[in-house]
């Protein structure tokens, strides 16, 4: 792609999402959303291969549906309310309408079936940007709806998001459809604990983006996509392959890796709140989760692949890679399980 349609393509993604972020009306929150949209869908079709197609034309459509029941929705509560505030979502039809729009935009459960299929026709680093960077704009506008919104739905949508994320990725070998049943099972724990701690949200959100980068990141370098790919990984960078090893288990949300801190904070915040019965069930589906990254680890770590691949498999990385990211990512979805008194200090202020 010509740089500078890239460099436009990428700003006008930047764009909608500073524009969702910094309206209070309606109108303009839906027009950040299509901005967003329409800026992603050249970058994810850029391979003009036909997975690559068909995945941009799922999401294209799943998106334009998600922002038709937005304006339908605003649309709705302007036409008896009289409001276009987003703070002043009130009537019910509305407010339901909305949250499952935010829903299928970010791909929760029951309405996630497309963003598997999405994600395993895109490249490693379009499928990291639609992973992480397009969440941000519906998850600001889902914080600002969740008062109105009632509790039962969204511990319902979290739980199922929870379940659904760990069940599927079970017998998965592809290693963007493992990343993105992780996907959906991270979004459950966050809007699992919405309503009660947004703080909290906020906080497995940008872990969540720092993960999911460093797995992503790590992938791209050792370019696998299959786990059987994944299984040559340690003769190409044992390092790197025991890193990434880490990483996953921080996925899962193991101590001492940064990963067990939202999960330890959400599951303590749950029984604050009375909810002993949903804080064990999410505790439960993470051991869904945990042994597909256990999986993925194992393949990584502890087996060498004893046939013929058909993949090209490189005897040595290419050095040429900005591997700087990666590192600093990779030091941030390790250690950051320490700075748990402070994070739980500043939740607190």
């Amino acid at each position: 792609m010509n740089p500078y349609v890239l460099t436009i393509l990428l700003s006008s993604l930047g764009l909608g999402t500073v524009l969702t972020f910094a309206s209070s009306h309606w109108l303009l929150a839906w027009m950040g959303l299509e901005i967003n949209t329409l800026a992603i869908t050249p970058i994810m079709a850029q391979q003009h291969h036909p997975r690559a197609i068909e995945a941009t034309t799922k999401y294209f459509l799943t998106q334009a549906t998600a922002a038709a029941m937005i304006l339908f929705a605003s649309t709705t509560n302007a036409w008896l309310m009289g409001e276009w505030e987003i703070h002043q979502l009130s009537h019910p039809l509305a407010t339901t309408t909305v949250m499952l729009a935010l829903a299928l935009k970010l791909g929760l459960a029951p309405v996630h079936f497309w963003l598997p299929e999405v994600l395993q026709g895109l490249e490693l680093t379009t499928g990291l940007i639609l992973s992480t960077w397009q969440k941000l704009a519906p998850f600001a506008l889902m914080i600002q709806v969740t008062p109105t919104i009632n509790s039962p739905l969204l511990v319902a949508i979290g739980l199922l998001s929870t379940l659904v994320g760990g069940w599927g990725g079970l017998n998965q070998t592809q290693l963007r459809k493992i990343l993105a049943y992780s996907s959906i099972a991270h979004l459950g724990w966050m809007v699992l604990i919405l309503q009660f701690a947004p703080s909290l949200t906020l906080l497995s959100l940008s872990l969540y983006i720092i993960m999911t980068s460093s797995a992503f990141l790590t992938l791209k370098t050792n370019n696998a996509l299959t786990i059987n790919t994944l299984a040559t990984s340690w003769t190409k960078s044992p390092t790197l392959a025991a890193l990434a090893a880490l990483v996953l288990l921080s996925l899962g949300g193991l101590p001492p890796l940064s990963g067990f801190m939202p999960k330890w904070l959400i599951l303590q915040e749950l029984t604050k709140q009375g909810l002993p019965l949903s804080a064990t069930l999410a505790a439960m589906t993470a051991l869904l989760s945990l042994y597909f990254y256990l999986r993925l680890c194992y393949a990584l770590t502890l087996t060498i692949y004893p046939n013929t691949l058909t993949a090209t498999a490189p005897w040595r990385l290419n050095f040429t890679m900005i591997t700087l990211p990666l590192s600093i990512i990779t030091i941030l979805a390790l250690g950051l399980l320490p700075l748990t008194p402070a994070v739980t200090a500043m939740l607190t202020c």
